[in-house]
């Protein structure tokens, strides 16, 4: 799916979601006092909702001169029938240029393990797979403003074929907006991303080009049961397309499942994901579920370090 598998139709759970962060003015004068009051005992300025939620983000970038260097896993498994395995790894160092603007570089790595899946070639391989630059611009903070609104817009450059695991030269962009508020501050908090993703790719054994697009509609709620440690969940909902301009439908899946954070230190923490396909559909196939171009699991390790 050229790199923008997982990037309409929006669940009841994100609708809820999207009427909690908005809430009524009344609820936004209490929230914003019961803000200013965890602000001045010290709790709000030690919240980092960027990695709290699992595959969902926060809108936090950081602060100028710091440096984090990230680590991110993310593992795919099972389709109709066969076996499929696919883990992507990723390093980047987050750079905070300015109070609203960061800039990430990285490369990805990813392994595949594939057999008697139809329609794809069976494989065992593992190799460098892309680079790509993750860029934020904050437009609004939460700290002042009702909550936090995130520009992201990451261009990269791939050499295999996401689905697949097959060479290919690509090329593509993903482009996000990320909102967040603290509900209960310094206690619960709430995220709803939407994500667009393009990218185009030719199959280096044919020359075949193909182009394709995806969107992604998540929502998830994090809630700290002790200091440093969150536990929540999150639901997402995502379609892919052939063309670049979500022109064509392939299928559409609905993914739920429990998300955990914990940070060991200051500086030290980790966060991990796991989403289950409960509902979908592939476009000319049968079943209740998309497991052509999305997969039955999925989860997501990040591990940071700041220096």
């Amino acid at each position: 799916m050229l790199g923008i598998q997982h990037s309409g139709r929006i669940g009841v759970p994100v609708g809820l979601l999207a009427a909690v962060l908005m809430l009524a003015p009344g609820a936004t004068v209490q929230a914003q006092d019961e803000r200013e009051a965890a602000e001045n005992r010290g709790h709000d300025a030690e919240l980092d909702s960027e990695h709290l939620f699992g595959f969902t983000e926060g809108s936090d970038i950081g602060a100028p001169g710091e440096r984090e260097l990230l680590s991110e896993t993310t593992g795919r498994f099972g389709k109709r029938t066969g076996t499929y395995q696919a883990l992507d790894s990723e390093l980047q160092l987050k750079l905070p240029l300015t109070e609203s603007f960061r800039i990430a570089p990285g490369l990805a790595f990813s392994g595949h393990r594939i057999s008697g899946v139809p329609e794809l070639p069976s494989r065992t391989s593992g190799s460098l797979d892309s680079a790509f630059l993750d860029t934020r611009n904050r437009l609004l903070n939460r700290r002042s403003a009702p909550f936090g609104l995130t520009l992201r817009v990451v261009p990269f450059v791939s050499r295999v074929d996401e689905l697949t695991g097959q060479g290919v030269s690509g090329y593509g962009t993903r482009i996000g907006l990320l909102a967040d508020r603290e509900i209960v501050p310094g206690k619960l908090i709430g995220a709803i991303n939407v994500e667009y993703g393009f990218a185009t790719a030719r199959q280096l054994a044919s020359g075949a080009v193909e182009r394709g697009s995806g969107l992604e509609v998540s929502g998830a709620l994090a809630y700290q049961v002790q200091p440093g440690l969150f536990l929540g969940g999150e639901v997402r909902y995502a379609r892919a397309y052939e063309g670049l301009r979500l022109e064509r439908l392939s299928g559409e899946a609905v993914y739920l499942g429990p998300t955990i954070y914990h940070a060991f230190s200051d500086r030290a923490w980790a966060s991990l994901a796991w989403s289950y396909q409960v509902s979908g559909h592939a476009v000319g196939e049968a079943g209740p579920r998309d497991l052509v171009s999305f997969e039955r699991h999925q989860f997501r390790l990040r591990v940071g370090y700041s220096f």
